[in-house]
């Protein structure tokens, strides 16, 4: 993990283009290759970033340019070759550090449970769908599920056992993460738990995120009256 503090602009050239004007911010360099950029005002989410397949190449000029640069990073994606380039003006931190591998997030049994079932039952969520792999790695964690519908079209599932605002917020990074592969767009979400409060169903409507409830029981397969949703 490298992490720089840097006064410095960014520009995202692809599909979408994106400025953000000269301010100091985090840049963090991960050994996966991926890069992102973070302000001082949000908990986790980056300003912009570029995830892995990527290559970084950094320029250090001997005299500050025309645009007061000292240095120029560009960023580019190995399969789509959209373009983070990041215009450095001062350097305030640099430093790296060997992180090792992560255990990962541990899951409570039951949330645990839900998503291994629902991924040996994908057919739950509709006739003709398709597990891709669970716990699909992503630049800011794994999602629970990824999937096809029946039209082959991506699918990305959030489980919960209890469905509430901040699932939906971190469904919806992740969307925002899997729509960037070419490969995968367009990449639609669903949000699973087994309860999902009424404010979060309505954050979830608003992003076009389907919800589904989960029935833990009828899942294992234990025989009780009603549907599964």
């Amino acid at each position: 993990m490298r992490l720089v503090i840097a006064h410095c602009s960014v520009d995202y050239v692809g599909r979408l283009t994106a400025h953000l004007p000269p301010a100091p911010r985090l840049i963090m360099v991960k050994a996966d290759g991926s890069v992102s950029v973070h302000a001082d005002d949000r908990a986790y989410k980056p300003l912009n970033w570029m995830n892995p397949p990527c290559s970084l190449r950094e320029e250090r000029f001997a005299e500050p340019q025309e645009d007061g640069a000292v240095a120029r990073w560009t960023v580019t994606h190995g399969k789509s070759g959209e373009r983070l380039i990041l215009t450095v003006t001062e350097f305030l931190h640099d430093s790296s550090h060997e992180l090792g591998i992560d255990p990962g997030l541990r899951k409570d049994g039951v949330e645990a449970h839900l998503q291994e079932l629902l991924a040996e039952h994908i057919t739950t969520l509709g006739d003709g769908w398709t597990l891709v792999r669970r716990e699909y790695p992503t630049a800011i964690g794994p999602v629970d599920i990824l999937c096809r519908d029946a039209d082959n079209a991506t699918v990305a599932v959030e489980i919960k056992r209890r469905g509430e605002i901040d699932g939906v917020e971190q469904l919806t990074r992740y969307l925002e993460l899997l729509n960037r592969d070419p490969l995968l767009a367009p990449v639609r979400g669903i949000f699973a738990a087994q309860e999902i409060k009424p404010q979060a169903r309505v954050l979830a409507a608003d992003r076009g995120i389907d919800c589904v409830t989960l029935d833990y029981d009828a899942l294992r397969g234990i025989e009780h009256e009603g549907t599964l949703f």
